[in-house]
């Protein structure tokens, strides 16, 4: 066993004496609290520490982790500069989960000082991090860290970065201390930093007796309205932790809960015992997942069989499959996008605005090869991928020439952002993708072309087929 420790922490500034001051007296039991989960993490024999934090720079359906090769930060936010903390990153496990996660299905990125600039990013340690660290070394805990973003992908998708942690932790035989950094519901008291927020306390009591079960498919499994409702940033973290015990009977010890400034402070520790495959969420999902993916494909329409048989082949280095009866509608040309997803995740997209073979299957043949091993964007996908692998065939109707925004709609039409020789095109109806103004910032990036340039758009339709 290489997860030797997982818990969860809040990160209250005012905790800290001299942020907080006599006001620090206050959450004294979380204090404690702290203090007893260090001296808990060093006798782990834990050689990382791997801390999940909310405020650090967050993701959509992608896991960011800091690259630098030196973590600093500091409480100067909270007029305590001269708290300061300064710690070496792991930079062997940040690059083994990221491998790891990729496997599983889930994207992880390392920031570093370029993307930091590009995107007025801030990677010093953020309070998500520095305030549990300023307990744990009193406790005597000096290790290197990893410093990760918390992602607001689906519950499901944040699991599995706490799997590919643990995978990793196994690969380099390293022992791993796993904290979910993260305050529980912001608006338990009229005064509350978000206001009162009705349904704060009902979550608190939820997610705490869910933990101390544990019942870790019941905190996946959480009403998602009332996560929302709770004013909370605490509930991904704690599920991309729990990941790491996936598989393991678990002790849980819930070290202090209160709230006296209105925000729900837990500290949780959560204990890896012995393998037990019964306990593994993980395998339940895979299983539910192989089921539908095998009803899907019961189901599948001609051009999909045609792009799945093709890369399946093509990555098992077989004869591209015969097609010499092909239907009559689809012997006409045009332009074709084959997309491919794992775990609910892209993993592949390549396709034509316009057609260049001689009909739309042979199109579907090409970009279905190229979707799979050519798309810069992820490593070529493996053999023992392709029974995750889902897909679908978009099949472009002629474009059109759009004079304003309000002739576009993301979920009926694509669109095609063009400038001189670059041109950047996004299919219709996308999750995540709810305004014109997404879509076309999205089109423009992908062509390379700045937010304040020239452009001439079209919009277009597609059949999709599944």
């Amino acid at each position: 066993m290489f997860v030797v420790y997982c818990g969860v922490c809040p990160h209250p500034p005012i905790a800290v004496p001299e942020v907080g001051q006599a006001e620090a007296n206050k959450v004294i039991d979380t204090q404690k609290a702290y203090l007893e989960m260090g001296r808990r993490i060093k006798e782990s024999s834990a050689e990382t520490v791997v801390i999940i934090s909310p405020h650090a720079p967050v993701f959509r359906d992608v896991v960011g982790i800091n690259g630098l090769s030196v973590l600093k930060g500091d409480l100067g936010n909270f007029q305590a500069g001269q708290v300061a903390f300064e710690l070496n990153n792991d930079q062997l496990l940040v690059a083994e989960i990221q491998h790891q996660a990729q496997t599983l299905g889930l994207d992880v990125i390392k920031l570093g000082k370029a993307m930091e600039r590009q995107y007025d990013l801030n990677l010093r340690l953020d309070h998500g991090v520095t305030v549990p660290l300023y307990f744990f070394q009193l406790a005597g805990v000096e290790l290197p860290l990893v410093h990760v973003s918390m992602s607001v992908a689906p519950p499901e998708k944040l699991y599995l970065f706490g799997l590919a942690v643990r995978k990793a932790a196994e690969s380099l035989q390293r022992k791993v201390a796993v904290l979910a950094s993260g305050d529980l519901s912001h608006g338990l008291i009229r005064s509350a930093p978000s206001g009162y927020r009705p349904r704060g306390k009902e979550f608190d009591a939820s997610i705490i007796k869910l933990l101390a079960g544990p019942d870790i498919a019941g905190v996946l499994n959480m009403d998602q309205n009332m996560v929302q409702q709770a004013g909370e940033c605490g509930y991904r973290s704690i599920v991309m932790m729990l990941g790491a015990l996936d598989g393991y009977e678990v002790k849980t010890d819930i070290l202090s809960y209160e709230g006296p400034f209105g925000v729900g402070y837990l500290v949780a520790s959560l204990e890896p015992g012995s393998e037990n495959k019964e306990c593994s969420l993980y395998e339940k999902m895979q299983y539910s997942t192989r089921e539908r993916i095998a009803r899907r494909r019961m189901g599948e329409s001609f051009l999909v069989r045609v792009a799945r048989d093709t890369l399946e082949k093509h990555v098992k280095g077989e004869t591209r499959p015969d097609i010499s009866d092909i239907p009559e509608e689809f012997r006409a040309r045009a332009g074709v996008f084959v997309s491919i997803k794992k775990q609910g995740n892209l993993r592949g997209c390549i396709g034509t605005i316009e057609p260049v073979r001689s009909n739309i299957v042979e199109e579907v043949v090409a970009n279905a090869i190229s979707a799979g091993i050519q798309d810069p964007r992820f490593q070529p996908v493996r053999a023992e991928e392709l029974a995750d692998l889902e897909y679908s065939v978009d099949v472009l109707q002629p474009p059109e020439p759009v004079r304003h925004m309000d002739e576009l709609d993301p979920k009926e039409y694509g669109v095609i952002v063009r400038s001189g020789y670059r041109s950047g095109l996004l299919l219709p109806n996308l999750e995540g993708i709810d305004t014109v103004e997404e879509q076309v910032s999205i089109a423009r990036q992908k062509a390379g072309i700045g937010p304040d340039e020239r452009v001439q758009l079209e919009r277009f339709k597609v059949d999709r087929y599944e």
